[in-house]
């Protein structure tokens, strides 16, 4: 969840790291820090509280000169955000950051402190570090204690350390926590993400599950879990940070949700063929694969998990394949029962989601047909551990609420569902249908972006709430919860989501003038049975905001305000109507006066559980 840059080179890097934390900014964090050797090993640290910013304006008073060093921007999870618990950590001589938990941190310190080691900060990393510089003592090179190190940890971690000692040397190791290897020449860098290090290199090695490298400026060394020698690909990334200017926009989540036209079109490009999907970028055996599925199972986490919903409806009454949808945290730690012919797909936007990439990994083990990857980053580990895997093409997406990877994942879903309908012999009705909505779809949504105007005043009218209700019916029910999941993220109101059908059994004694209810009204076969839940709303005088088609013969009334939205085609609606509930969560986080990029106690890429 946090951010990890490291280098090795001939030059200063304390820029270097920098620029790379601020380019991780995205993930989510609380504090930030590097630690930097020079030639003579000498080490210097400096941690700030707060954005990279003040880390920046630290270095730059008293610029820290040495071409090997650490950086770090921590998500808090053991002890308070503080300076004395941001990363690096040190043991003397030993400087070390950390991506993940140590589970088993409290009889490590105790074991430590009988030592003699005193500890000044109260997170789990810092025992690594003292473990670190134990075995040290007891002799060998840094790598080696790394590896006696790590079976002494139990939980998650991408943690890289440094020996001041040992001026032209990083070892790392990855359990459950990503890190990539940057190549240069003369030197090379270390990361969490490779976008860290897009100014430097484009040439990368993903570090797999329980590798442990080391890395000096001529050579990078990798070994196995069973500590053998392994060869990791180099890859040219393609990956373009395209994020790094808002230009006209105040927020990045504001120029996401507006990019979503240009990325749905970038999603579809090359994925249609004579009036049909056209998904052959699966591979030859992709299609004897789907023409074995006799089930879906989706897991996904958050945003994501939505997008799982809306496809299981797509997947039942579209191309007649059963589907589950479950929470990657709840479904790892279950005992699960495999349907024949089940195939497995995992949702995440950086496929480094930590619950999903385990709940993978467990389905290896538990008979499925196969797995699917639905991802917006072609290198993650999710991608690189399933049998399929189909890119979103959503582009870097820095806000912290997800807008376009929601709409594209989506975009990829329906798209999905209509290649596996057309191998189980759906009506070509149905997939011409699919492609006709899909192809009109970025026009649809600039169309709704244009109506931005008449959703902005809404947003005084959540300025002294803090409670909200979303209702939806059939598919767009996960689109009323991905909007209260928006509204929550970014403006703090506390807000649930409902089944309409479900008002009856108990939400109706939640209404009342200060509890908004916001409402998704497409022109469907349920819109009949969702008037009714509407006026149940309104006989307890609930304050109702409708978002409806402009055919659904809705009218403004007392204590409840129409949004009318242009017509959509069906099959496509959930994906449409999401843009209006983001445009709404935005403008109230506005109000609210919010971090709407970097919300509080929340991080972009989950990595731990």
């Amino acid at each position: 969840m946090c951010g990890i840059v490291g280098a090795v080179a001939q030059r200063d890097i304390a820029e270097i790291l920098i620029e790379g934390l601020r380019r991780l900014e995205y993930r989510g964090y609380d504090s930030a820090g590097l630690a930097v050797v020079d030639s003579q090993g000498h080490m210097a640290r400096v941690r700030r509280v707060g954005k990279v910013q003040k880390l920046a304006e630290a270095v730059e008073a008293e610029p820290l000169t040495g071409g090997t060093g650490i950086a770090h921007t921590r998500w808090a999870t053991h002890g308070e955000p503080s300076e004395a618990n941001a990363h690096p950590h040190v043991s003397e001589y030993v400087s070390v950051v950390h991506n993940g938990i140590i589970e088993n941190h409290e009889p490590l310190r105790e074991i430590l402190m009988e030592r003699g080691y005193r500890f000044v900060s109260e997170t789990d990393t810092e025992v690594i570090a003292h473990l670190v510089h134990w075995e040290l003592q007891q002799g060998g090179s840094l790598l080696d204690v790394v590896q006696r190190v790590i079976p002494q940890l139990r939980g998650a971690y991408g943690t890289v350390v440094m020996d001041s000692r040992d001026p032209g040397v990083l070892v790392a190791a990855r359990s459950g926590s990503p890190l990539v290897i940057g190549r240069g020449m003369g030197e090379n860098f270390i990361a969490s993400d490779q976008l860290a290090l897009l100014p430097v290199t484009r040439r990368f090695q993903f570090l797999e599950e329980g590798d442990v490298v080391e890395v000096t400026r001529r050579s990078v060394t990798i070994f196995d879990k069973q500590g053998n020698p392994a060869m990791r690909p180099e890859i040219e990334s393609q990956v373009q940070y395209d994020a790094g200017d808002k230009g006209a926009y105040r927020h990045y989540m504001q120029k996401e949700i507006y990019e979503q036209p240009q990325a749905i079109k970038n999603t579809l490009a090359g994925r249609f063929s004579h009036g049909q999907i056209d998904l052959s970028e699966l591979g030859p055996q992709a299609d004897d694969m789907l023409a074995r599925v006799q089930h879906v199972q989706i897991i996904a986490c958050g945003t994501s998990y939505h997008s799982g919903m809306v496809a299981r409806y797509w997947f039942e009454s579209l191309a007649g394949v059963p589907c589950d949808v479950e929470i990657a945290s709840e479904f790892r730690y279950r005992k699960s029962a495999v349907r024949p012919g089940s195939l497995i797909i995992t949702l995440s936007q950086s496929g480094e989601t930590a619950d999903t990439l385990a709940a993978l990994r467990l389905s290896k083990e538990l008979g499925y047909l196969g797995s699917l990857a639905v991802c917006n980053v072609a290198g993650s580990s999710l991608v690189r551990e399933s049998d399929l895997a189909l890119m979103t093409k959503a582009g870097t997406e820095i806000g912290v609420a997800s807008t376009k990877a929601f709409t594209t994942q989506l975009t990829v879903l329906l798209m999905l569902v209509a290649r596996l309908g057309h191998l189980k012999g759906m009506n070509e009705s149905i997939e011409h249908e699919i492609v006709h909505a899909l192809q009109a779809l970025p026009a649809r949504i600039e169309q709704m972006l244009s109506l931005d105007k008449s959703i902005e005043p809404l947003a005084e009218g959540f300025s002294d709430k803090h409670h909200a209700l979303f209702l939806g019916r059939g598919d767009q029910y996960p689109i009323a919860m991905e909007g209260a999941l928006k509204l929550k993220e970014i403006s703090y109101i506390h807000a649930e989501a409902y089944a309409a059908g479900e008002l009856k059994h108990g939400p109706l004694a939640l209404i009342d003038a200060d509890m908004p209810v916001i409402v998704v009204a497409p022109n469907n076969e349920l819109l009949e049975k969702l008037k009714s839940n509407i006026e149940e709303v309104r006989a307890r005088g609930g304050l109702l905001y409708v978002f409806a088609d402009q055919d659904a013969g809705f009218s403004d009334s007392e204590g409840m305000k129409i949004i009318p939205l242009p017509h959509v085609e069906e099959i496509v609606a959930p994906i449409f109507y999401t843009v209006p509930l983001q445009l709404l969560a935005y403008h109230v986080a506005l109000i609210k006066g919010t971090d709407v990029d970097q919300p509080r106690n929340l991080a972009k890429s989950v990595t731990v559980e």
